[in-house]
């Protein structure tokens, strides 16, 4: 079914998060059109060196190494709380972000609460923190023919920090898209087959959430205007953003870049866009030079390559 190199598109898909994130550190919560990157820049935001990347990539290294671990959503737990307190799987060895969302579900967490029962479930509680490191999961259920056993994998990974049913369905929205464009389906296919799918198999609570995603599943999606497209922490206009960059663009660097330049929170919707954009066949390659100015990249590579070969095992 799939004529792609697994391990190719294994790098591709998390190296293009990781990008994505620390071409948007320096810039987040800048307004669109106050400031234009062009390369990987520092500084900024959180007075960071060029290369470092936040807690989108930290959160997505926990989720990596749980799994090669065969771990489960307590042990994953407890990497998050590492990250909190101890700066585990961080550029410096020290936490400089963390979504309030997030914070919270860990916190909950710390206090005895059980992970399922860590996630926020207010309507205002549905921030893009379980798209920044939900993306690896599309490796582990890429052989799951059964999509109830893959919606299981993501709501229960998702909902220990936001488990609000929009939530749960944005995250499989976008899993289900990893997972179509793994199969070297167009965007617009992709798109198309993910849609069709969740009508016919969500069930109702869940189904209900499809609404508030529905422009991404309009024909005419692609073409809305610039201005018509929010890049806030929503997980709505985070996904929308991430989709219409990559849609708009016909390189990986010309999605980074307008994802990146749409402003607000420029990390996060640079990290969904980087995995979409990596998983797309119809992208070229990450730019070498950006990768090279990654901090930490060895490490990164050896934990990337350790969870390529458990996914081919």
């Amino acid at each position: 079914m799939v004529d792609t190199n697994l391990k190719e598109r294994v790098f591709a898909t998390l190296y293009g998060g990781i990008i994505g994130d620390l071409m948007g550190v320096p810039v987040e919560f800048k307004q669109r059109g106050t400031f234009h990157v062009q390369d990987v820049t520092g500084y900024g935001t959180y007075n960071q060196p060029p290369g470092t990347w936040s807690d989108d990539t930290s959160l997505t290294l926990c989720l990596v190494e749980n799994i090669i671990e065969k771990g489960d959503t307590k042990t994953l737990m407890n990497k998050f709380v590492r990250y909190m307190e101890q700066g585990y799987l961080t550029p410096f060895g020290e936490m400089f972000d963390i979504g309030i969302t997030t914070a919270e579900a860990v916190t909950n967490y710390k206090n005895g609460v059980l992970p399922e029962h860590c996630g926020k479930t207010g309507e205002f509680d549905n921030g893009n923190g379980t798209l920044m490191r939900i993306a690896p999961i599309v490796f582990v259920v890429m052989n799951e023919l059964d999509f109830d056993k893959r919606k299981e994998w993501v709501q229960q990974y998702t909902e220990i920090t936001h488990a609000h049913p929009r939530s749960i369905v944005g995250s499989i929205i976008y899993i289900e898209l990893l997972l179509s464009l793994y199969r070297n389906n167009t965007l617009e296919a992709a798109l198309k087959e993910v849609y069709s799918l969740l009508q016919s198999h969500l069930q109702d609570d869940l189904r209900a959430e499809l609404n508030a995603y529905a422009r991404i599943f309009q024909e005419n999606f692609l073409k809305i205007p610039e201005r018509e497209i929010s890049s806030s922490g929503y997980i709505v206009h985070s996904l929308e953003a991430a989709i219409w960059c990559v849609g708009n663009s016909t390189t990986f660097k010309e999605a980074i870049l307008r994802a990146v330049n749409l402003g607000e929170d420029t990390d996060t919707v640079a990290a969904i866009t980087g995995a979409i954009a990596g998983m797309y066949k119809n992208m070229d390659e990450i730019p070498h030079e950006w990768l090279d100015k990654m901090i930490k990249k060895k490490e990164i590579d050896h934990l990337i390559m350790a969870f390529y070969e458990f996914c081919a095992a």
